[in-house]
């Protein structure tokens, strides 16, 4: 079971980033738990992918500290699940037996980073906080689409289409030809779609119409 973390949070409390570390090995959990909580971060630590998809996960920014040598369902194989899973959070390797083919086969299914065993608590923290702001600038852009998604839904269909042609480049005279309506008309519906869109200019609202279109392609 996989339960996804909800969209909605207080504005008021400050949101604290999660680390999820998935490794087998009791102590080196606990050290990295340690590690971890000792410059301020939030720590959830697992013994097995299978227990971290019954957990609920974070809401708020996280990455996820994976052994790639794990009984049962590789460490690879279980980036493959998340990602098959819609769960979409940084991952930072970590192996004592890291080599070339798995190396390139965790960072082109998009891990952060990939680390082998022993390494430097300092490489860790690093490796960690780079995680960390690649998922707060994923988290903010995924905002930013919904918010115009929010706002493009509040047009109506007639709306819309005049904005899919004026984003496109027609003028007002070349809508009108195309939809069959008066010049006039066409200046209103596009008065109104800049109001909804919370439009400041054309541009503005070419922005906002190549924000739906990256984000439409992404589902």
């Amino acid at each position: 079971m996989i339960v996804k973390p909800t969209s909605h949070h207080s504005a008021s409390q400050p949101t604290v980033s999660t680390v999820l570390v998935v490794d087998d090995d009791t102590s080196l959990r606990e050290a990295l738990s340690s590690l971890f909580r000792s410059v301020g971060l939030r720590v959830e630590l697992f013994s097995s992918g299978p227990e971290l998809l019954a957990a609920k996960l974070p809401d708020g920014p996280c990455c996820l500290v994976l052994d790639i040598r794990l009984p049962g369902v590789s460490g690879l194989d279980f980036q493959t699940q998340l990602s098959q899973a819609g769960v979409h959070m940084p991952i930072i390797f970590m192996t004592g037996h890291g080599d070339v083919p798995m190396t390139v086969r965790a960072m082109k299914a998009g891990a952060i980073d990939f680390l082998t065993k022993p390494f430097r608590d300092q490489d860790m923290l690093d490796a960690v906080a780079a995680a960390l702001a690649h998922d707060r600038k994923s988290r903010e852009a995924s905002k930013a689409v919904m918010d115009v998604r929010a706002l493009y839904q509040s047009l109506t269909p007639r709306e819309k289409e005049v904005m899919s042609l004026v984003t496109e480049g027609l003028m007002n005279k070349q809508v009108a030809a195309r939809i069959g309506l008066s010049e006039i008309t066409v200046k209103i519906h596009r008065g109104h779609v800049m109001r909804k869109m919370a439009a400041r200019s054309l541009a503005d609202l070419v922005r906002m119409a190549e924000v739906l279109a990256s984000g439409s392609t992404k589902e």
